[in-house]
């Protein structure tokens, strides 16, 4: 293997690639260790006066109500004081936009439930709650799945 550093001082952002034959064990271990080189984005989450910091992990969704902005565990809900739109821009790649009002982690995805003519049904891993996945985010909900296991 081969391990090299190009500087190039006009790019805006730092890059890693790697380049393989094959994705095995070792270049998907690599990948990760490079991601989370990175770290996840520091989040406040909210529930009356007290301020929390659960791993990014533990969060199966985050969703929308009538005047907030919800994040869920398997067994509580937090409030979060951001937009959307602005967590979707700082969350990492496991988290993914299925609708407008809703953002789910992939890695807690335990089934999809496909309706041809309308939203599917995403269930999540040990848990009842469930959130529904709008046709027009669907597709890119498929393909953050089918990642799944390099995310």
């Amino acid at each position: 293997m081969k391990v090299r550093i190009e500087i190039d001082e006009n790019m805006s952002e730092d890059e890693i690639v790697i380049r393989c034959a094959q994705p095995d064990e070792r270049v998907l271990k690599m990948k990760r260790a490079a991601e989370s080189a990175e770290g996840d984005p520091e989040i406040a989450f909210f529930k009356d006066a007290v301020q929390f910091y659960p791993p990014l992990d533990s969060i199966l969704f985050f969703e929308t109500g009538e005047h907030n902005l919800n994040a869920h565990t398997s067994d509580d809900v937090f409030q979060v004081k951001m937009k959307l739109f602005e967590l979707e821009e700082i969350l990492p790649r496991k988290f993914v936009r299925v609708s407008k009002s809703a953002i789910v982690n992939v890695k807690h995805i335990y089934s999809v439930e496909r309706n041809i003519t309308s939203a599917s049904l995403i269930s999540f891993a040990g848990t009842h709650k469930q959130l529904y996945a709008s046709r027009s985010y669907y597709k890119l909900l498929k393909l953050r799945l089918g990642e799944r296991r390099f995310l």
